[in-house]
C-alpha cells in the first residue's frame, strides 16, 4: 500500500498514546496488570506464614526469618515462567492483533509511517512489560515486609545483610532480569511480526525460553552457557555472595540486550519492508531467514565468552567448590554462634577449609551431581581439637548446590534455635550456596 508523500504522518508521541490505550483497552492487560500488582504480595505473605516452607526455592528457607526473602522467591519463579508467558502475551501478540482483526490498512492510513507504528506498538508493549515487572516487585516485596518485617537476610554464600543492604541488593536483582525479559521481548516482536495471525507468535517467546530453561539444566560449557540470553535470570544470586560474583551477571545482562536489540532491529527490517497489500501475507519465506542473524549472534558471543573467559568445562570443579563451602560454613558458624550466645569467633580464626570427593573418590571431581561429599575443618581460639563436620551436596548444572548436614548432630544436625525473631532451624542443618562459573573474578 502506498502513502501520499505530501501528507504529515502522524507524531511518534500520539500513535504510541494510541498504542497504549488499545492495550490496555483489552481484557487480558488490565487482568495481568492487577494480578502482577496484587497476586505476589497474597502469595508472599502466606508462604512466609506457613511452617513449611519452599526449601527448594533460592531463598525459600529465609522466608518466614526475614521479609526481604520473599521476593528474591517470586523472581526465581518469575525468570522461570512468569516473565516468559508476560512477554508473550503483550510483545507476542501486538502485530498479530492488527492481522487477526485486518485492521492494518486503516491504521497505516491514520498513522501514515510504518516506521512509527512500529516504534509506537514496540515502546507500548515495553511500556506495559515494565509496569508488570514493577508490579511482581512492589508487590512482593510489600508482602514479604507486611507479614514478616525488615529484618536482616542471609546471604547466598551464608554471610548476613543488613536490612539497607538486603533492599538495594533486592531492587539490583530485579533490575537485572530486566535484560533477558527485553530479549524475550524482542523476541516476541519478531515471532509477532513472522507468523502474524498464527498462534506461533503468541507462544514464541515462551518456546525459547522453556528450551534456555532446559538447557540451563544441561551440563553445557560455561562459554555456552553464559551466551545463553535467559542466563541473567539465574546469575543475579551472585549479588548475594561476600565478595558479589558480579562477572557472570554483567556478561549475562550484556548477552541480554544485545539479543534485544538484535532481535528488534530484525523485526523492525521485517516490519517496514512487509507488503501490506497482500492480505494473505503471512512471512512464511523471512522465517528461516530470521533464525540466521540470532544464531550468528549466539556463537559469536559463545566464542567470545570462550576466548576470554577464565573457566573451561562445567565451570564446577574441586577447588571452586571447597572454596565456596569452607565460606559459606564460615559465615553460618557465626551466625549460629550468635544465635546459641557462644563466644564471638571471626572467620580468620576459624581458618575453616573444606575437603570434597565425587562418587566417594571413584569419579573425576568435576562437574554437577549429587555424589559430592564435603569434610569441613575448623579451630576454635583456645581449642586444640580440630572440629570437622560432614556435609552431602547436590550440586546443579549452573553452580547452585544445597549442602546438607550429615554430623556431628550438634554441628550440623537438625535442631531449632531460639532467635529474638522466633525459632529457626539450626543454620548449619542445610544451606544454599554457589559455585562461581568464572574463578578467578571477584567482583
Amino acid at each position: 500500500m502506498t502513502v501520499d508523500a505530501s501528507v504529515r504522518p502522524v507524531p511518534t508521541t500520539r500513535a504510541y498514546r494510541f498504542e497504549l490505550v488499545k492495550l490496555f483497552a483489552t481484557w487480558r492487560i488490565r487482568l495481568l496488570v492487577l494480578a502482577c500488582w496484587l497476586a505476589p504480595a497474597v502469595f508472599v505473605a502466606a508462604v512466609s506464614r506457613q511452617s513449611s516452607l519452599p526449601v527448594d526455592t533460592l531463598f525459600g528457607r529465609w522466608m518466614n526469618a526475614t521479609g526481604w526473602a520473599g521476593p528474591l522467591v517470586m523472581l526465581g519463579f518469575a525468570g522461570t515462567y512468569a516473565l516468559p508467558l508476560l512477554t508473550s502475551v503483550v510483545a507476542g501478540d501486538v502485530f498479530a492483533a492488527e492481522d487477526r482483526l485486518g485492521t492494518w490498512r486503516h491504521l497505516l492510513v491514520a498513522v501514515r509511517s510504518a516506521r512509527r507504528i512500529f516504534a509506537a506498538k514496540a515502546l507500548a508493549s515495553l511500556t506495559v512489560i515494565l509496569l508488570l515487572v514493577a508490579g511482581m516487585a512492589v508487590s512482593s516485596t510489600a508482602g514479604g515486609l507486611l507479614a514478616v518485617g525488615n529484618r536482616a537476610l542471609v546471604g547466598f554464600d551464608g554471610h548476613l545483610l543488613t536490612p539497607g543492604d538486603a533492599a538495594a541488593k533486592v531492587l539490583l536483582a530485579w533490575v537485572s532480569v530486566l535484560a533477558p525479559t527485553l530479549a524475550l521481548a524482542g523476541i516476541g516482536l519478531l515471532g509477532s511480526v513472522l507468523w502474524g495471525r498464527s498462534p506461533m507468535g503468541l507462544l514464541l517467546p515462551a518456546v525459547v525460553a522453556l528450551a534456555m530453561a532446559l538447557a540451563q539444566l544441561l551440563p553445557l560449557p560455561v562459554a555456552v552457557r553464559l551466551a545463553l540470553p535467559s542466563y541473567a535470570f539465574v546469575a543475579w544470586n551472585g549479588l548475594f555472595t561476600d565478595p558479589g560474583q558480579l562477572g557472570p551477571l554483567l556478561i549475562g545482562v550484556g548477552v541480554g540486550l544485545a539479543w534485544a536489540v538484535a532481535a528488534t532491529a530484525l523485526a523492525y527490517w521485517l516490519f517496514v519492508r512487509r507488503d501490506f497489500t497482500n492480505a494473505a501475507h503471512d512471512g512464511s519465506r523471512r522465517r528461516a531467514l530470521a533464525v540466521l542473524p540470532l544464531a550468528a549472534l549466539f556463537a559469536a558471543t559463545a566464542g567470545i565468552i570462550a576466548a576470554a573467559a577464565p573457566a573451561l568445562g562445567s565451570g564446577i570443579g574441586q577447588d571452586n567448590l571447597q572454596q565456596s563451602v569452607a565460606t559459606a560454613f564460615a559465615h553460618l558458624y557465626r551466625l549460629q554462634a550468635g544465635q546459641l550466645h557462644r563466644p564471638e569467633v571471626t572467620e580468620a580464626q576459624l581458618a575453616a577449609t573444606a575437603a570434597c570427593t565425587k562418587g566417594d573418590g571413584l569419579v573425576e571431581p568435576e562437574g554437577p551431581g549429587n555424589d559430592w561429599r564435603c569434610v569441613v575443618s575448623w579451630h576454635l581460639p583456645g581449642v586444640a581439637a580440630t572440629g570437622s563436620a560432614v556435609y552431602q551436596l547436590d550440586v546443579t548444572s549452573d553452580g547452585r548446590y544445597v549442602a546438607d548436614g550429615d554430623g556431628p548432630k550438634e554441628v550440623n544436625g537438625y535442631f531449632q534455635v531460639r532467635t529474638p525473631d522466633g525459632d529457626q532451624p539450626n543454620p548449619l542443618w542445610q544451606f544454599d550456596a554457589n559455585v562461581e562459573l568464572l574463578s578467578t573474578t571477584k567482583g
